[in-house]
């Protein structure tokens, strides 16, 4: 029983950020967003995988490494967008 609340809670805390990810997507901005708590999120998240392979326990590894993925992302698409600029041009 207990994995299986692990595993949840897992699943839960990963897609955590996916609506924040998806609304930067979608409104080309990320004026809002601050890099600090991303580097310490995933800093904690690199620490939890790394507990994970010293206890051998794959969901929280697996649960894990995809939260370093979707707050890559984050980073990634908040420096794109930040400030509102995607990299084109305006028309004056």
């Amino acid at each position: 029983m207990e994995k299986y609340i692990g595993i949840i809670a897992g699943i839960c805390t990963c897609i955590s950020l996916v609506p924040q990810l998806l609304k930067i997507l979608k409104e080309k901005k990320a004026n809002d967003i601050s890099f600090f708590m991303l580097f310490i999120l995933i800093t904690g998240l690199c620490g939890w995988i790394w507990y994970g392979v010293l206890k051998k326990d794959y969901p929280i590894i697996c649960t894990n490494v995809f939260a370093v993925i979707i707050n890559g992302l984050m980073i990634v698409f908040s420096i794109k967008y930040k400030n509102g600029k995607t990299g084109t041009h305006s028309r004056l």
